[in-house]
């Protein structure tokens, strides 16, 4: 799994299906030089990209990708016809699943947020071959829902928005979150400290502080998880 910065990840199974997910890369102030260049993406095409919402800082970049790797694009009806993906890119998916993507099952799952220009916010659960899941949960604030997606999927890695401020989960929010609804072996902590307002690392840090299970990750960095 690589950081692109954000809420953006790359994501490549044991089977190698390569995923990316809410890929803002473009005008992402965390997003390495070389990460940056659609061409990056021709080359190493992804199966799919995952959208979890049509805000600028998840969605603005989709169209551009799709059009360059003929990835399938995966979000809700509306919001692919509001980006304009080509249909036979289009893979509807909305809350509940499953939906079979080379070697991975992914799910949808509902997130706490907004969505413009159209469709409703999603998190997404990623099943791999080997039984493990990864949980994404897009922008989002905690709700009651959340104590269903432990008790069907079991996120095993969750990557965990913890700065987002009044825009979503504060870092005590995050951590209480966790404490409240989830046993993951590993916690990836995402969209904080990229826009002034948001929440720096070091709060975020020190609402995780003690947890031996957090992992701050370096964008452009490739960790095996």
């Amino acid at each position: 799994m690589t950081w692109l910065g954000h809420a953006g990840f790359e994501v490549v199974s044991p089977g190698g299906t390569r995923l990316l997910l809410d890929p803002w890369i473009k005008e992402n102030p965390k997003t390495p030089a070389e990460w940056k260049e659609v061409a990056r993406y021709e080359r190493e095409k992804p199966v799919a990209i995952l959208v979890t919402h049509a805000h600028g800082d998840h969605a603005q970049d989709v169209p551009a990708l799709a059009q360059a790797t003929g990835a399938l694009v995966v979000g809700t009806g509306e919001q692919l016809r509001a980006m304009k993906i080509p249909e036979p890119q289009q893979h509807l998916i909305n809350v509940g699943g499953p939906s079979r993507l080379g070697d991975v099952t992914i799910y949808a799952v509902p997130a706490m947020h907004s969505s413009e220009p159209g469709g409703r916010p999603l998190g997404y659960v990623i099943r791999f071959a080997d039984g493990r899941t990864l949980y994404h949960t897009g922008d989002t604030w905690l709700f009651g829902d959340m104590a269903l997606i432990e008790e069907l999927y079991h996120p095993d890695i969750l990557l965990l928005e913890a700065g987002g401020a009044r825009w979503g989960l504060d870092p005590k929010t995050a951590a209480l979150a966790v404490r409240k609804y989830f046993h993951p072996r590993i916690i990836v902590p995402m969209h904080y400290g990229t826009f002034p307002g948001m929440s720096p690392e070091s709060e975020v840090r020190e609402a995780f502080e003690g947890d031996a299970r957090v992992r701050f990750l370096t964008p452009g960095a490739p960790s095996l998880l």
